[in-house]
C-alpha cells in the first residue's frame, strides 16, 4: 500500500494539506556517498509554483534528512526525511466536502474508507510524489556508482509531438524536446489554462547503462516491474516499451532486433525495438518505455456531478491546480525508475 519495493523499500506518508510528508527509505546500502544537494536539486524540478504553466501554489520543498547518514556517508540504516508543508489554502476545498469531483479519488476514497480528507486530495493528492522524489534521488546517486543513468523527456503535449530529441537538461518543461515543440506546447498549455480546462501527454524514460540480466521471469519482469511503478504515479494510464502499440502493428521483420557484436566484442542490437528488455530481462541495450498522462481532474469551470447524499449539483473547483502534470512528471518518472533498479538490483 504506502511502502514501495521488496529488497531496498520507500515507505511514505503525509497529505497534501497536513503538516508535513515524508517518507522511509529502507533497506539502502551503507557507505554510499550522497550529494544532498543534488536530492534537492530533483525536488526543485518537481515543486509547485516554478512557472506560469504550473498551479501557483508556493512551497520551498526543502528536504530534511533525520537519519541513516553520517558525514554525507549512508550507515545502512532507515534514512528518515520530511518535506513541511507551508502553503496550503484549505478553505478553497470546503465545497469539496460533501461534493465529488468527477475522474477524481473523491468518491472511490469515500466508498472505500468512509472517510477522506478532501483538502487537495489529500493522500490522493499528487503532492505525495514529492516523497518518491526523494527516494530516487537516493537511489539514481546509487546507480551512477554502477554506470547507470536515467533520463526523461516530455514528447508530447495534446497532440503537439516533440520531433527531435535534442538534449535540453535545463529545462523541465519539455526536457529534451525540439525548440519548435518546446514552444507550442507551452504556448498549448497557456491557452487551456486560461479556458479553466487541462491537458494530458506523454513522458519517454530512457536508461542506459544496465547490464544484461536484470528481471525475474515469470512474474518479476523488468518491464513488469517498470510498468507498474509507472502506474503508481497520479494521472498515469499507460506505459509502453520500445516500438510500444506502434509495434504491435507491424510484422515479425519489422519488429525483431537482429543480434550483431560492438567493435569491444559486446553483444549489441542493430535496432532497439524491444526498448532493452526480452523475454522480461534487460538485454544490455538502453531501457526506452513511454508514459502516457492523463488530463488533470480538477477543472477550473463548472462540471456536473453529485454530493454525498446523491444529488446532482454543478462543482465549481476552487484552489490551485496544474492545468498539466507534465512539466513537473519528468522527476517523477525518473525517481520511480530509479526505485524500480536499485530494487531489482540489490
Amino acid at each position: 500500500m504506502n511502502t514501495f519495493g521488496k529488497n531496498l523499500t520507500l515507505t511514505t506518508f503525509g497529505e497534501s494539506h497536513g503538516p508535513a510528508i515524508g517518507g522511509v527509505i529502507d533497506g539502502f546500502p551503507p557507505r554510499i556517498a550522497i550529494d544532498t544537494d543534488r536530492i534537492q536539486a530533483e525536488l526543485d524540478r518537481r515543486r509547485p509554483g516554478q512557472s506560469h504553466i504550473t498551479t501557483s501554489r508556493r512551497e520551498a520543498d526543502r528536504v530534511r534528512i533525520l537519519s541513516g547518514m553520517l558525514d554525507g556517508i549512508t550507515t545502512g540504516t532507515p534514512i528518515g526525511f520530511i518535506i513541511e508543508n507551508a502553503d496550503q489554502h484549505s478553505a478553497d476545498y470546503s465545497e469539496l466536502a460533501s461534493t465529488f469531483r468527477p475522474s477524481h479519488a473523491d468518491f472511490t476514497y469515500q466508498q472505500k474508507y468512509g472517510i477522506r480528507d478532501h483538502r487537495g486530495g489529500g493522500r490522493s493528492s499528487a503532492r505525495e510524489t514529492a516523497t518518491r522524489v526523494v527516494g530516487g534521488a537516493f537511489c539514481r546517486q546509487l546507480l551512477e556508482t554502477r554506470g547507470i543513468t536515467i533520463a526523461a523527456r516530455t514528447i508530447q503535449v495534446g497532440n503537439i509531438k516533440a520531433l527531435n530529441e535534442t538534449a535540453d537538461p535545463e529545462s523541465n518543461i519539455v526536457r529534451c524536446a525540439d525548440p519548435d515543440a518546446a514552444k507550442e506546447m507551452i504556448e498549448l498549455i497557456e491557452r487551456i489554462k486560461a479556458q479553466g480546462d487541462t491537458i494530458g501527454g506523454i513522458i519517454a524514460c530512457r536508461i542506459t547503462g544496465l547490464p544484461a540480466g536484470i528481471g525475474d521471469p515469470l512474474f518479476d519482469r523488468l518491464n513488469s516491474r517498470l510498468g507498474a511503478a509507472m502506474l503508481t504515479i497520479p494521472a498515469v494510464k499507460g506505459v509502453e516499451f520500445g516500438m510500444g502499440f506502434d509495434g504491435c502493428a507491424r510484422r515479425g521483420s519489422e519488429m525483431i532486433d537482429e543480434f550483431s557484436t560492438a567493435p569491444d566484442g559486446s553483444v549489441i542490437t542493430l535496432t532497439n525495438n524491444s526498448g532493452g528488455i526480452q523475454g522480461g530481462i534487460s538485454n544490455g541495450m538502453p531501457v526506452e518505455f513511454r508514459v502516457g498522462f492523463k488530463p488533470v481532474a480538477t477543472l477550473l469551470r463548472d462540471v456536473n456531478t453529485i454530493d454525498s447524499a446523491g444529488r446532482h449539483v454543478t462543482l465549481h473547483a476552487r484552489g490551485r491546480h496544474d492545468p498539466c502534470v507534465l512539466p513537473r512528471a519528468v522527476p517523477v518518472v525518473e525517481a520511480m525508475a530509479a526505485l524500480t533498479l536499485a530494487d531489482l538490483m540489490h
